[in-house]
C-alpha cells in the first residue's frame, strides 16, 4: 500500500547515477545540419575533430519506455530526479566548464548528482528549483562539468493563459547578431536529436490548448546552442572554457528572434532577443 505521506524531496539530495555513451560523430553532423552550417559539417568530418561546446547534450539521451511517459511527454516523476508534484517543468539555466577537448568515438561517462533542492515562490506561484551537477569524462579524463537548473512550477487555472514575464530589461548594444526563424521543423529536428518528448516543442494543439501558450516553445538548450554557434561564426577558432546562461522569458515559433553578442576581452556576453525587445536568454562565455 502506498504511503499516505508525500516523500520528503530533501531525501533526494546527494543522490547520484552514472551513464555511459560514445561520442559518435553522427549526432553532431545532424546538429550541424540543423543549424545550417555546411562549413561546420566539413570541419566535424575532418580527422582530429572535436565536439563543439555544449554539444554533449546530444549524448546520454533519456530512454524512458513509452508507457512511463506523463501527459506532457516527459518521463513520470521519481527515480533519479525527485518526485516534484508541480506539473510544469523547464530548463532554467546551466553553468558549464569545458576542461578538455572531447574527440569523436571516445567512450564517455557521465556522473550526475542532485546538488540542491529549493522551494521558492514566484509571480506564478510555488516553484521548486532542482540543480543537477554532471561530470563528464572522455576516455577517463574529466572534460566537462555542467550544473543544470530545473524549475518546476504550478500550472495556471484551466482556461487562463500562461503567465507573461515581468517588465523587460533594456537590451544591451550588440556588436554582432543574427536573426533566426524558429519554424516547427527546426524545433522538431532538435527534439529528435536530443530525444526530447516534451510536447511543448512540437505539439501545437497541446501547447496552446493545454498549457495556454501562443505557440511552440523554443528549447532552452537550443537557444544556448545557437548563442554558442553565433560566437563560433563571429569569433572563429575561439576556445570556450566556460559558459553560463539563464532563461528569462519564453520564445515561440510565432515570430523570428535575434541572437546577439558583444565581446570584452576574454569575456563574451550573449543573449537572445524576442520580437518584443525582451531579453529571453542571457549568457556569458569565457574564452581562453
Amino acid at each position: 500500500m502506498p504511503s499516505a505521506h508525500p516523500p520528503d524531496l530533501q531525501d533526494w539530495l546527494g543522490r547520484s547515477e552514472t551513464s555511459c555513451d560514445v561520442a559518435r560523430v553522427q549526432p553532431a553532423l545532424g546538429l550541424a545540419a540543423t543549424l545550417d552550417r555546411g562549413e561546420l559539417l566539413s570541419r566535424l568530418s575532418a580527422p582530429g575533430a572535436v565536439l563543439p561546446p555544449s554539444w554533449h547534450w546530444l549524448y546520454f539521451l533519456p530512454t524512458a519506455p513509452q508507457s512511463t511517459l506523463g501527459p506532457d511527454g516527459h518521463p513520470k516523476r521519481g527515480g533519479f530526479l525527485p518526485p516534484v508534484t508541480l506539473p510544469r517543468r523547464m530548463w532554467a539555466g546551466s553553468r558549464l566548464a569545458f576542461l578538455a577537448p572531447v574527440a569523436f568515438d571516445v567512450p564517455l561517462e557521465r556522473r550526475s548528482t542532485i546538488a540542491s533542492i529549493e522551494r521558492k515562490s514566484g509571480r506564478s506561484g510555488e516553484l521548486v528549483l532542482v540543480t543537477v551537477r554532471h561530470e563528464i569524462f572522455a576516455d577517463g579524463t574529466l572534460a566537462i562539468t555542467d550544473e543544470h537548473d530545473i524549475v518546476y512550477r504550478t500550472a495556471p487555472p484551466p482556461g487562463k493563459p500562461a503567465a507573461a514575464p515581468g517588465n523587460p530589461e533594456p537590451a544591451p548594444d550588440a556588436t554582432f547578431r543574427r536573426r533566426v526563424t524558429p519554424d516547427p521543423v527546426l524545433l522538431f529536428r532538435y527534439s529528435a536529436l536530443t530525444f526530447n518528448g516534451h510536447r511543448i516543442h512540437y505539439d501545437r494543439s497541446y501547447v496552446t490548448d493545454v498549457e495556454g501558450y501562443p505557440g511552440l516553445i523554443v528549447h532552452g538548450p537550443l537557444q544556448a546552442t545557437l548563442l554558442l554557434d553565433l560566437l563560433d561564426r563571429h569569433v572563429p577558432g575561439a576556445r570556450v572554457t566556460r559558459f553560463e546562461f539563464r532563461a528569462k522569458a519564453p520564445l515561440f515559433d510565432t515570430a523570428p528572434f535575434d541572437l546577439c553578442g558583444t565581446r570584452q576581452g576574454t569575456s563574451v556576453r550573449l543573449w537572445t532577443l524576442g520580437p518584443d525587445g525582451r531579453v529571453a536568454m542571457d549568457a556569458t562565455a569565457g574564452l581562453a
